[in-house]
């Protein structure tokens, strides 16, 4: 049996797992930029797809491929792909839910603390020999602990949920949003308190981003969301850019409606230097904190991924359901 790998070559030979699937299948392999004709001239017989979270798959390749049984997203994402088409023949697409949970909330929370202490200033101003005025400013302006802030989580699914759990030592003040209320049960064993979004905007010190790219929450982090917020407050976002309106977060940081963000992603990604939030007034510019969407692509996360991703392919080509399907299957 064929599989196409869509996406790094060198990660996959790297996180390969010790699985008899793996030794007994051809794989051939596709830059993630690939176009349908790279696509089906290079295995139009594949029998599952492995493709990375960022790439295109459509649904003329997907019709195009009689016994393509399962489509593997290497991570969480999959908006790429073409669930319908996949779906109309019977086609799992799957995710790897939860894989990355903890690498992401470490990011998150990275994030936060980076902020709160204007890290990337203080590294800047002690290479240049200002620490001591550096630290004068500070007294003065006032550090805010991370205990002392309320934080607000859009969305409560794995990654939320382990941000939650490591915010506990902290002594937030946590609140989380879902369209549906989760357990009293679960809200105690997380240390949270439900709040619509409208009073989170309104509430909270750091507002941070756990939700899935979807037609309603693209763009969800708007003007609208953003005048309502605190001028003291910053919005983190380790989900996806496409779930922040650029210039409505460029707008509130030079109106000071808010005062930063610290950003794992950023739309479009790869970010171009002409992306409107990286050209923020000199006066503004370390209002933001940027990382280069890290947060879940950690050494344990790509074991643990890759090892569940080629367990879903082999369920599928023995005809079983795999997990964590996606697309209603």
């Amino acid at each position: 049996m064929k599989v196409l790998i869509i996406g790094n070559k060198d990660r996959y030979k790297k996180y390969m797992p010790d699985l008899d699937v793996v030794k007994s299948i051809e794989m051939v392999f596709c830059p993630r930029g690939a176009d349908d004709e790279e696509i089906l001239k290079a295995v139009p017989d594949a029998h599952a797809i492995l493709i990375d979270p960022m790439a295109k798959l459509s649904g003329h390749a997907i019709s195009n491929m009689p016994n393509l049984k399962i489509i593997q997203s290497e991570g969480v994402g999959y908006n790429g792909i073409d669930c319908n088409a996949a779906k109309e023949r019977n086609i799992y697409v799957c995710n790897s839910k939860g894989s990355n949970a903890a690498a992401v909330a470490e990011q998150t929370i990275l994030l936060m603390l980076s902020l709160l202490r204007n890290l990337i200033v203080g590294d800047r101003t002690e290479r240049e020999g200002n620490q001591i005025q550096m630290k004068e400013k500070m007294m003065v302006e006032g550090i805010t602990e991370l205990g002392d802030c309320k934080i607000g989580l859009i969305g409560f699914g794995d990654i939320a949920m382990a941000t939650a759990k490591r915010l506990i030592p902290f002594e937030c003040q946590t609140y989380y949003y879902t369209r549906t209320r989760k357990s009293a049960e679960l809200e105690k064993d997380y240390n949270v308190t439900y709040m619509n979004l409208d009073e989170m905007a309104k509430t909270c010190d750091i507002v941070s981003i756990h939700c899935p790219v979807t037609p309603e929450t693209t763009g969800m982090i708007n003007a609208e969301f953003l005048s309502k917020m605190k001028p003291t407050s910053y919005i983190i976002n380790t989900a996806r850019g496409e779930i922040v309106d650029n210039k409505a977060l460029y707008d509130a940081i030079v109106t000071e409606k808010i005062k930063g963000a610290g950003l794992d992603t950023v739309y479009p990604e790869p970010t171009t230097k002409d992306n409107i939030l990286l050209n923020l007034p000199r006066e503004y510019e370390d209002r933001i904190i940027f990382s280069p969407h890290i947060g879940g692509i950690t050494t344990s996360y790509f074991v643990r991924a890759h090892k569940k991703n080629w367990m879903n392919v082999d369920a599928a080509l023995k005809g079983k359901r795999p997990d964590y399907v996606v697309n209603g299957l």
